[in-house]
């Protein structure tokens, strides 16, 4: 037996081989608070649902039927026949309806490791053949990605990820952290390409030493660790409380005036709305109390609070994945505003704490170790989760920040890295949808949905089946992450699979520029390493890193603050943000040009058009579909169906709505809606609001045919509508469902 550290989007662990295969996992011994998650890994990387060959759909393969994807079975064929036939189904698509007819899916967490990171492989692959339809942002982001840049300027991403404050920021600063929709160190369990050190639990305790107020206002208790404040608060509602805070600081003379003055724009043209001069309707505590469930008191005393002392708010990534997600992002930069903090340290308003592990740590970037994308011909991007839409209305014309355009006529889709049939919305419409393209080809290490709605799959390896490096920008620890175990069955790396392809489509230099995986693990290694010296960071060879297997990096950044918006509020003449007065935009003039009812050019409040206001006799429940704690997204899935007890996934209920329903912990039910049902299993608990239920995303998606998801998966239930005309994210915690007994 031997014993190899290894690194994963969900943290360092180490790793037991023994003839061939992974018997045991243990935590990585520096790590605080190591994930739990890695547990499984044994069973899933060896599981029966492993794809063993490469395989063609039989209703495909003899007359290019597209009616049984997802019920077909499957014909194993040789990886030079599976290849051959690839090559000419794409050559033949590029050929006869261009490339803009080439949809390249491949959204998904594959791999920790720089080169072996699918999306990038399958996008430098796609672009070398001519290119293909992109998307833009994440069903986690996309919507604030659309927004924000408009308000506070710049990539959304780079704010997020390089300019908020740091916990060590907070912890000396933050007097009062109110809490939008929670901060939650299950969902800080992973981070894209690693997070080694899990502190957010941590960083709490320190804030409780300290006497910090920590404010969760989320419809459960559990979205922000043990000991924080709970302000139950109605789904859908968060601008609705934000606008009455704001209400609050302008009626009580708290607003600071001076700092919207210097730093702002528009806020005369925002007021009216607010005090009610425009629509008849003041946004007062007595306004948004009936909307959001928190009375009039508590939203006048938390107000005050905020003025009162050093409040920091943030914003978790769920409120954006809902209708009209773009309101409570821009609102709670306005609120920020009006308190006059942005810009001091622990202050302002932060976004995405808790979402991933590595937002909240504060390290210098480094650059390199990137595997080149190259340029993409075509220039046609969708907004990731209109990819339903796409397919069902080709080249119907539709809004986007501030484009209309059409949709583009999708015959072929390349997926690698990823499960769409976890991360969109109404998986049964979106099955129906996937019925349309020509052919649909799939890398995977596993038979998920997606792979079996595909017509064409080759089997990936997984990352411990291959070699590479680990790190990312929000960690400071580097991995050399070893080839633990051979491919298991027939599986090829997609480095392998795509060069395979591009050399009968006659591309293969451009694609390998003559290199080995191992080789371009080298290259970029050293590029990556001679960046790092000019940072003034020494990085040691390969066969030292390798020997070592892992290292930490002298990245740690000091000081009190690294907002790019503290020198922006020193002096906002010499430091102008990247929005088009160079100021917060409470009224972006753009936005109004754009002439969305949907989303005007200023924050308003607009009700979803199904949540608790809308709720009817036949879907009374409010639905949030939060992050499993038991795994990434859908990843290792397969193996946690196996455990006792853990499927269907279990449904967090009031125990008043059980009692309705004569439901007990334990009982098997349905959720149900018109778009469809899925089984669970009850959990009763005071912690969630009533009237509301939670169903965690990530179980998969079941065969077609089943009347009932029989695992769990709420995307059968959620509404494939976007957040609005600018932003056009997901609108997954926009939905009405209702909860039965199930008896069989």
């Amino acid at each position: 037996m031997r014993t190899q550290v290894t690194s994963s989007h969900w943290g360092a662990f180490e790793v037991d081989v023994e003839d061939g295969r992974i018997i045991a996992t243990r935590p990585f011994a520096e790590d605080p608070h190591p994930s739990a998650i890695p547990a499984i890994l044994p069973e899933a990387v060896h599981h029966r649902s492993r794809i063993a060959r490469p395989s063609v759909r039989r209703g495909w393969l003899k007359s290019r039927d597209r009616g049984g994807r997802g019920s077909d079975d499957f014909v194993d064929l040789p990886w030079d026949e599976a290849l051959d036939i690839a090559a000419d189904e794409l050559d033949r698509v590029r050929k006869t309806h261009g490339n803009e007819a080439i949809f390249g899916g491949s959204y998904g967490w594959g791999s920790a490791g720089r080169f072996h990171h699918a999306q990038s492989q399958a996008h430098r692959f796609l672009n070398k053949i001519g290119g293909y339809v992109a998307s833009f942002g994440s069903y986690s982001t996309g919507c604030a990605q659309a927004i924000m840049p408009h308000v506070l300027g710049g990539p959304f991403l780079k704010f997020l990820y390089e300019h908020q404050d740091g916990w060590e920021t907070i912890c000396e600063h933050t007097e009062t952290l109110v809490m939008f929709g929670g901060i939650n160190p299950k969902n800080a369990q992973v981070s894209m390409g690693g997070v080694t050190r899990h502190e957010t639990a941590h960083w709490f305790d320190r804030f409780a030493e300290k006497g910090m107020r920590c404010i969760n206002v989320s419809p459960q208790r559990t979205d922000a660790p043990e000991g924080c404040e709970w302000i139950p608060v109605t789904p859908g509602s968060d601008t609705a409380l934000m606008l009455a805070l704001a209400y609050v600081l302008e009626t009580d003379g708290l607003t600071d005036r001076s700092f919207l003055d210097r730093c702002t724009v528009g806020f005369d043209r925002f007021r009216p709305y607010l005090m009610g001069q425009s629509d008849g309707a003041p946004k007062s505590p007595e306004w948004a109390a009936p909307l959001c469930g928190v009375d009039a008191q508590t939203i006048r005393a938390l107000a005050h609070r905020m003025a009162s002392t050093r409040t920091l708010i943030t914003v978790a990534w769920s409120l954006q994945r809902a209708e009209h997600g773009e309101q409570p992002y821009w609102m709670s930069a306005v609120l920020a505003a009006m308190l006059g903090q942005v810009g001091l340290p622990g202050a302002g308003v932060g976004y995405g704490y808790g979402a991933i592990g590595g937002v909240g740590k504060s390290f210098k970037g480094l650059r390199g170790m990137t595997f080149s994308q190259g340029e993409n011909p075509v220039q046609t991007v969708i907004p990731v989760a209109r990819i339903g839409d796409m397919l069902r209305n080709p080249r119907q014309p539709y809004d986007f920040n501030g484009r209309r355009e059409p949709y583009p006529d999708i015959k072929l889709i390349y997926w690698a890295g990823g499960n769409p049939f976890h991360h969109h919305q109404d998986l049964n419409a979106l099955h129906d949808a996937w019925t349309r393209p020509q052919t649909i080809i799939v890398h995977d290490p596993w038979w998920t949905a997606t792979a079996k709605r595909a017509d064409i799959v080759f089997p990936a390896t997984t990352p411990y089946e291959r070699a590479d490096i680990g790190r990312a920008n929000l960690d400071d620890y580097m991995f050399h992450m070893p080839q633990l175990i051979p491919p298991v069955g027939e599986a090829r790396d997609d480095y392998e699979i795509f060069a395979a392809l591009a050399e009968r489509l006659g591309h293969g230099e451009e694609f390998t520029e003559g290199r080995s995986s191992a080789e371009w693990i080298e290259l970029l290694y050293e590029e990556f390493r001679g960046l790092a010296r000019e940072e003034g960071v020494d990085v040691p060879d390969l066969d030292t890193l390798r020997e070592r297997n892992w290292m930490r990096l002298p990245i740690a950044a000091r000081g009190p603050n690294r907002t790019l918006l503290a020198p922006f509020r020193e002096d906002p003449e010499a430091h102008p943000l990247q929005t088009p007065s160079g100021r917060i935009e409470i009224f972006s003039e753009t936005i109004e040009g754009f002439g969305y009812a949907d989303c005007p050019g200023h924050p308003v409040f607009l009700p979803p058009g199904e949540w608790r206001g809308t709720a009817t006799g036949a879907a009374p429940l409010h639905l949030v579909s939060p992050q499993p704690g038991d795994k990434l997204h859908s990843q290792l899935e397969s193996a946690l169906a196996d455990v006792a007890g853990a499927r269907p996934e279990s449904v967090i209920i009031h125990p008043a709505d059980a009692a309705a329903r004569a439901i007990t912990t334990g009982d098997l039910v349905q959720v149900f809606n018109a778009r469809g049902a899925c089984r669970a299993r009850a959990v009763l608990s005071e912690d969630i609001l009533q009237g509301v239920v939670a169903l965690p995303t990530g179980a998969w998606f079941g065969d077609p045919g089943d009347n009932i998801d029989p695992h769990g998966n709420p995307n059968v239930l959620t509404r494939d509508v976007g957040t609005s005309r600018l932003g056009q994210g997901c609108s997954a915690h926009s939905a009405l469902v209702d909860v039965a007994p199930l008896n069989d």
